[in-house]
């Protein structure tokens, strides 16, 4: 068995969170350690659970690996009152309820800070913690398309394109934990706690980088290119013999080798294509050159022709293809956990590398409340005073 990273395991996160943002937030945080309590509604309390799918279904068991859970009413005065309980021990509270929902519970951040002041809450909403939509529903399509990702996603003469993945979710839950970990380096110099918020609409603009800050500086709106980078010609994705290839030619020294591998140095001379402004301005009839070439072998070889050139270029995976990759076996990006429903599985493993204290997916995703009993106990609660709070469906 795998044992846990050693890196957090000082510290105490009460996760507050479902759907996807939050999780990933607090997932990044149990893979290094912390001990993550998951809290969440007994059965029948929340009408929105199983969004993520069955308990032991692939999404739940890669958001809520490494966690413990504990099933709690926060609707009922007796489940807050355990909450604060917990709070004033813990380290972070994530959560990422619409904005008003943790004030009507008591538990925005002033009331936890009344408990603990070297609380950290942090808070991922759909479009901050106040402004005019601050209390709208926020998914990760609205935001991949209020954030400007689908307004340069898809063809030139196409519809908006939504990402094949939940990017706005996933990078405001990344961002959230990177606030966190400010927030404690923080806390070693001042001893208090804040409150971290971020939300997806803005960590979706903040991912639109060099696409916001050329509006931003330049005052030019950028549009769809397909699959063409925007500026960087030829940079895209040409058919090959017997499928696709991303092909990414950057410099002008890549340029010139480029010209060499497809047997055509001459190209790298020629007017129209010298320079990059020059091969931007040129960009379809370059491209409508090259793709009968690209045709004429497979992409394995064009990728072993090319990396031998010194062009960066690559192949287009399905998922299966990804973790057939010798590269992403060697980088562990699938890591192998036991499940006690699925049995032996893997998850997708952090991206991060620590030479001392490296991240581990080392248990699976627990059945609500499995270790409701275990925590409470921990908080000096009774097995009279469980058994009382499970008879009062508290837990």
């Amino acid at each position: 068995m795998t044992a846990p990273s050693t890196a957090l395991s000082h510290l105490k996160v009460l996760d507050l969170t479902r759907v996807r943002a939050g999780p990933t937030c607090c997932r990044v945080l149990a893979d290094f350690g912390a001990d993550v309590i998951k809290i969440e509604a007994p059965q029948g309390v929340d009408p929105n659970a199983g969004v993520n799918g069955a308990r032991h279904g692939f999404d739940m068991l890669n958001l809520h690996r490494n966690k413990r859970s504990l099933t709690l009413n926060l609707k009922k005065p007796e489940g807050r009152a355990v909450l604060m309980k917990m709070v004033e021990t813990a380290d972070v509270v994530v959560e990422n309820f619409r904005p008003d929902v943790k004030d009507r519970l008591g538990i925005g951040y002033e009331d936890l800070k009344a408990v603990n002041p070297r609380i950290i809450l942090a808070s991922i909403s759909g479009f901050g913690q106040d402004g005019p939509y601050a209390k709208r529903a926020g998914f990760d399509q609205i935001a991949q398309g209020m954030g400007g990702l689908m307004g340069v996603t898809g063809e030139p003469s196409g519809a908006p394109t939504r990402a094949g993945a939940a990017v706005a979710d996933s990078t405001s839950g990344i961002y959230a934990a990177t606030g966190i970990l400010v927030a404690l380096a923080e806390r070693e110099r001042s001893g208090e706690g804040q409150w971290v918020s971020t939300s997806l609409l803005e960590a979706q603009i903040a991912l639109m980088d060099f696409q916001a800050a050329r509006y931003l500086v330049e005052d030019q709106v950028p549009h769809r290119a397909g699959n063409d980078h925007p500026d960087v010609v030829p940079m895209g994705v040409v058919e090959t013999a017997d499928g696709y290839l991303n092909l990414g030619v950057g410099g002008q020294g890549q340029w010139v080798a480029f010209c060499k591998v497809i047997e055509e140095p001459d190209l790298a001379e020629q007017a129209e294509y010298a320079t990059l402004e020059d091969r931007r301005a040129h960009r379809d009839a370059l491209w409508a050159h090259l793709r009968p070439i690209f045709k004429t072998k497979p992409t394995t070889e064009w990728v072993t022709e090319l990396e031998a050139g010194g062009v960066p270029a690559g192949p287009i995976y399905e998922m299966d293809q990804v973790f057939a990759d010798p590269q992403v076996e060697h980088l562990g990006m699938a890591a192998p956990v036991h499940d006690p429903v699925r049995g032996d599985t893997r998850l997708v493993s952090q991206p991060i590398k620590m030479s001392r204290t490296p991240a581990s997916v080392y248990k699976s995703a627990p059945d609500a409340g499995e270790h409701s009993d275990e925590i409470l106990a921990e908080y000096g609660l009774s097995p009279t005073e469980v058994a009382e709070l499970r008879a009062a469906n508290i837990i």
